[in-house]
């Protein structure tokens, strides 16, 4: 039977993290699925897969729970589940960006796969990565700087000592999903810098131009699961 996998996260205030988490353990066995989930007091990040009735079940389920109505998931078809159980965390955030005080709330100018077409198309435009240098030798947008990072907390380090010099460009960043763009753009606008970024990351472009992602897009993309990597296609 093919499997739904979907990824999905939010960032909302969290009262009692370690409940929602003993929630999703209990939710997620009934309904069958496997996944990756990291809860905390700043909202919550998921990849599940599983039968697609049961994927979306839990969807509607969680977007049931305060703070959680506009959640929406980026589904793939799969052959076989690429998760072997489901594994619920407890964590202090759902992305450690190795700077306190920062605020998803605060987060960039959202942009659609169409508008990202235009700004990669501008000559002024600075096409960031916002993923580690593995990631980005694995595929990455045509044009795009390699930040030369290792781990993600590496990463303000980087923009630190280019900030100058894009001062008064738009910075048009991306990452897989969407989820580390949220807080390195609340922090860069802080510093200054115009930040655009790609609605839903890599995946959603994939997904809005199934039959030309490569015009723009080289190579594949690494996502965290047994799937490793996927393509254009």
């Amino acid at each position: 039977m093919p499997i739904t996998h979907s990824s999905f996260y939010r960032f909302t205030p969290v009262t009692d993290p370690t409940a929602l988490a003993e929630w999703l353990r209990a939710r997620g066995a009934a309904l069958g699925l496997g996944g990756v989930v990291l809860v905390a007091e700043e909202g919550l990040s998921a990849a599940i897969a599983g039968e697609a009735d049961a994927v979306h079940a839990m969807e509607a389920e969680l977007r049931a729970q305060p703070g959680f109505a506009g959640l929406q998931g980026k589904h793939n078809a799969c052959e076989r589940s690429p998760f072997s159980r489901l594994k619920v965390s407890v964590k202090p955030e759902i992305v450690a960006f190795g700077v306190s005080g920062v605020s998803a709330q605060d987060t960039g100018t959202h942009v659609s796969p169409q508008r990202w077409r235009e700004l990669l198309a501008d000559p002024d435009t600075v096409v960031l990565d916002n993923r580690n240098s593995f990631e980005f030798q694995l595929g990455r947008f045509r044009g795009a700087l390699d930040p030369g990072v290792a781990h993600f907390r590496d990463f303000p380090a980087y923009v630190e000592a280019h900030r100058d010099e894009w001062q008064g460009k738009t910075v048009a960043m991306y990452c897989t999903g969407g989820i580390r763009c949220e807080k390195t753009a609340a922090w860069m606008q802080a510093q200054g810098l115009q930040v655009a970024q790609l609605d839903g990351g890599i995946l959603n472009f994939f997904e809005a131009f199934p039959e030309d992602a490569a015009q723009d897009w080289q190579g594949e993309c690494y996502v965290f699961d047994k799937r490793i990597a996927i393509d254009t296609q």
